[in-house]
């Protein structure tokens, strides 16, 4: 079996496949409510084509370990954004988007920290939420279905053969 190993998360590595959410990832900073806050603005360029942003709160369950690679996913009507609403570590498994399935090979696996957050672009391959921790939230933005449109329009699956599963080893 192909063991996938993490690799930091980080604005350039990440690049092909969406973009990080971070502080350091900010197109502009603003100070805000009496000099309290600081405002950082633009940290992803969402995509909803035709439809309407939709936030969401993921409540995930950890997978068991080693965590198994069977199955990714892509969206292609819109981006989809994943922030984390605890500071715990959590992974990001993608494939390159012009691919037609995404292959084992091209897997890259990123480990991300309770900080930064990702903003996959359309028609990225992804795996679905991967959390190492019990109780990890997430907030979701997301593109939601105009009226009359298939809910499932927005989601394909790729289920890799059982000879091509891999798994990720976290250590």
């Amino acid at each position: 079996m192909h063991n996938l190993m993490p690799e930091p998360l980080t604005a350039a590595a990440f690049a092909p496949f969406g973009e990080v959410l971070e502080e350091s990832t900010a197109k502009q900073v603003k100070i805000i409510n009496e000099k309290t806050t600081r405002r950082l603005d633009d940290l992803a360029t969402t995509d909803f084509g035709d439809g309407r942003p939709c936030v969401s709160l993921f409540a995930a369950t950890p997978r068991p370990q080693p965590i198994r690679i069977a199955m990714m996913e892509y969206h292609p009507l819109g981006s989809q954004a994943f922030m984390p609403a605890a500071n715990l570590e959590w992974l990001v498994v993608v494939a390159p988007s012009n691919a037609e399935t995404p292959t084992i090979s091209e897997l890259r696996c990123f480990l991300a920290q309770g900080w930064q957050g990702v903003n996959y672009h359309r028609g990225v391959w992804h795996h679905p939420l991967l959390i190492l921790h019990e109780n990890h939230n997430f907030w979701v933005l997301d593109r939601a279905a105009p009226p009359g449109e298939d809910t499932g329009a927005n989601l394909r699956e790729y289920w890799f053969k059982q000879t091509d599963i891999c798994q990720v080893v976290v250590e």
